[in-house]
């Protein structure tokens, strides 16, 4: 069982108690004051339909935060996530949007601060070797230094917002193994990079538990649809080279949307 379906059978068990005794329920949707934060999977780099406002934070109007909000109509919605954002750069510059009176955030942060970007450029260009070496070396940070960070974030967040619902999002595995790639990376490679997604999940799970947040993963939604399935929902290499590695339209709206939906 998932750790989002262990969630829901448990928010199903509480939900019912409190119908029991008599307890308040959460607000509707229609109630919430929604901020979005976070990087480039949360803006929707990949996915067009970028705002003009947005400038080179791409945000995109099928990233599943604007999706959500139009399904939802949330009294208020700020949508600040933007490409390139490290825990460092959400805690300077993103949370300005929330107040006391935010009721649902939203966050994808953590990727950038153990260089992803790096990551998978060093393993489209060189060998085997240096591939797998640079991804351990991008684990070594996730599970040093990258926890501190998230906790600091995230204690900004609490401060700025301390009665919202707080929902950290993760990342999907990037490869099908044995899948339909005949070029590209090695299976090596691709098993490397898979198992470095599912440790910085793990540490965005935790890290999340700890600060009172609830973690949705998304490699459920994506399973079936990785790169090398012949159904991905993610950009491969492609042109304009930002794109690449991130979710496409209908990686937003089947795979982001729902592991948000789930739990909001």
């Amino acid at each position: 069982m998932s750790v989002r379906s262990v969630r829901a059978t448990l928010a199903t068990l509480v939900l019912s108690a409190a119908a029991v005794f008599g307890l308040a329920q959460p607000a509707s949707a229609a109630g919430d004051n929604y901020v979005a934060l976070g990087d480039s999977y949360s803006s929707g780099v990949g996915a067009g339909g970028y705002t003009s406002e947005s400038g080179d934070c791409k945000r995109s109007t099928n990233a599943y935060p604007s999706l959500w909000a139009a399904a939802n109509s949330p009294s208020s919605f700020r949508f600040v996530a933007c490409s390139g954002a490290t825990t460092t750069t959400v805690a300077g510059s993103q949370l300005s949007a929330l107040t006391s009176s935010t009721t649902l955030v939203s966050v994808t942060a953590g990727g950038n601060d153990i260089g992803f970007a790096d990551v998978m450029q060093t393993c489209v260009l060189q060998s085997e070797a240096t591939c797998v070496s640079r991804v351990g070396t991008a684990v070594s940070a996730m599970q040093n230094s990258l926890p501190g960070k998230l906790d600091s974030l995230y204690d900004g967040i609490r401060s700025r917002a301390p009665q919202a619902h707080v929902v950290v999002l993760g990342y999907p595995r990037f490869y099908k193994l044995s899948g339909s790639c005949i070029a590209g990376l090695t299976e090596t490679e691709r098993g490397a990079i898979n198992n470095a997604s599912d440790v910085l999940n793990g540490v965005l799970a935790k890290r999340a538990a700890n600060a009172g947040f609830t973690f949705s993963g998304v490699a459920d939604e994506f399973t079936g649809h990785e790169l090398c399935s012949g159904d991905a929902w993610l950009h491969s290499v492609t042109i304009p080279v930002g794109n690449s590695y991130h979710p496409k339209a209908v990686g937003q709206s089947n795979g982001y949307l729902p592991a948000f939906r789930s739990v909001a």
